[in-house]
């Protein structure tokens, strides 16, 4: 890695990356955290509808007033200050070179990549479920504007990237390719309103630090992990599991053995999957050695010598010696994404980006919905999201999670059931709509 002397020689020659974060929730703020202490990086302008969050964001993670305190952007990029503001078309229009996208909002990632694109800038992808609901196409148009779109590392997504980069690269084949979470079956049920007793966060505590209560739901009752998985898997060419994710209750030591095809003893449909694994027991009994804040990769030898090697230098394996695996135990989130911005813009490379189709995140109904319901999206009281292939999406003709926010059913849905476009009165000229459909019909699998 050389992007730190790379970011030092920016420092020297007063030329540092100049960067637009829209959005300050706790992924934004985390990134802000750090940039101000990264040579090389010039914050020209943080954005949000709501700008005293933002000051209050800046604030928090220890930025003096003087330091935000330009009253424009022209200010921010003489005195090498930032501008806060509210419009985010201003910030991306300003000069930048890349845009940290950490809304979390699909139909609006869609419209400031876009944007941003036609501005020259790179993105940092932080809203995941803009890259789920379309990052194919993003994607590819961000290559014919000539820019950068990535996954944000620090994200476990791009950390899974670059395990699978290094398995590949290392000319290993990719058995497996997830993370670890907090899983049981009754938490796809789990709502804004139990998810801290779920979660282990005390409420107040969560008030205090302006936790989004919808957004830590997402992380339990299965979305996100969804989100994350069809992101990889579209990232890396891996399949996503035909029935949807299975979260198999596994130990670090036990991913050789759990993670690898059915036909040699392991839980897999066959090689190149995604997976979740959970951090306790379906007892509830917590398991030790646990992922559940990591990554991983789990590989094949197939070959006498690499077996031999394996069990030479100590690394685990299944008991047939074949199959082993690498993890990471933690990430650090926002804190990282600054590996994000140095690659885009001082390597034109990205840390991870959708290279087809084949994965989807479905909306399923998290109870009984009578019709006239409004369905809430991500993490709320009314659906969860569901992983599978791609071509079992289109054939179902699933409503995808990231548009499932505001649209009203049309008949009742079973708990446990998917949502169809069918099943809703749809906007006919929204935007993100029209865009997911394009998508779906230029990256259709097979």
């Amino acid at each position: 890695m050389n992007l730190s002397r790379m970011l030092r020689a920016r420092a020297a020659a007063g030329d540092p990356i100049r960067v637009g974060v829209i959005g300050a929730g706790k992924f934004g703020s985390m990134y802000l955290a750090q940039a101000i202490r990264t040579p090389g990086v010039h914050v020209l302008g943080v954005a949000d509808l709501d700008v005293e969050r933002a000051r209050a964001a800046l604030d928090r993670t220890h930025w003096t007033p003087e330091q935000y305190g330009a009253a424009s952007f022209d200010a921010a990029r003489r005195t090498g200050a930032t501008h806060v503001t509210a419009d985010s078309a201003a910030l991306i229009a300003a000069g930048v070179d890349v845009i940290v996208e950490a809304t979390g909002n699909p139909a609006v990632g869609i419209r400031h990549a876009l944007a941003a694109f036609q501005a020259g800038a790179h993105v940092a992808m932080v809203n995941v479920e803009a890259d789920a609901l379309a990052g194919p196409l993003l994607a590819r148009e961000a290559a014919a504007a000539g820019v950068v779109y990535s996954l944000a590392y620090g994200d476990q997504p791009a950390l899974i990237v670059e395990l699978v980069d290094w398995a590949r690269t290392a000319g290993f084949e990719v058995i497996a390719a997830g993370k670890g979470t907090r899983y049981q079956p009754y938490l796809h049920q789990s709502t804004p309103a139990t998810v801290w007793d779920h979660y282990g966060i005390d409420a107040l505590h969560a008030r205090q630090n302006h936790l989004n209560a919808q957004m830590f739901n997402s992380f339990l009752d299965g979305t996100k992990s969804a989100l994350e998985m069809a992101a990889v898997a579209n990232a890396c060419s891996l399949n996503a599991p035909a029935d949807g994710l299975a979260f198999p209750d596994l130990a670090i030591p036990e991913l050789p053995d759990g993670l690898k095809p059915k036909a040699d003893g392991g839980l897999l449909e066959g090689r190149g999957m995604v997976e979740v694994v959970a951090s306790e027991r379906r007892n509830g009994d917590p398991i030790e050695a646990n992922l559940r804040w990591g990554v991983y990769v789990t590989f094949a030898g197939d070959t006498d010598y690499a077996r031999t090697c394996f069990k030479e230098y100590g690394i685990v394996t299944d008991a047939s010696g074949n199959y082993s695996a690498m993890w990471r135990p933690a990430h650090l989130i926002g804190l990282e994404l600054g590996l994000t911005v140095a690659s885009a813009a001082l390597r034109k490379e990205p840390t991870g980006v959708a290279e087809a189709w084949r994965a989807d995140v479905v909306a399923v109904a998290k109870t009984d919905l009578a019709a006239g319901v409004k369905l809430d999206g991500e993490g709320g009281y009314t659906v969860w999201g569901k992983l599978m292939p791609a071509k079992a999406s289109l054939a179902l003709g699933g409503l995808p999670i990231g548009l499932a926010h505001g649209l009203t059913l049309k008949r009742a849905i079973p708990a446990g059931a998917p949502v169809s476009w069918s099943d809703v009165a749809t906007i006919s000229d929204d935007f993100a709509t029209s865009y997911r459909k394009r998508m779906e019909r230029e990256f259709a699998p097979g």
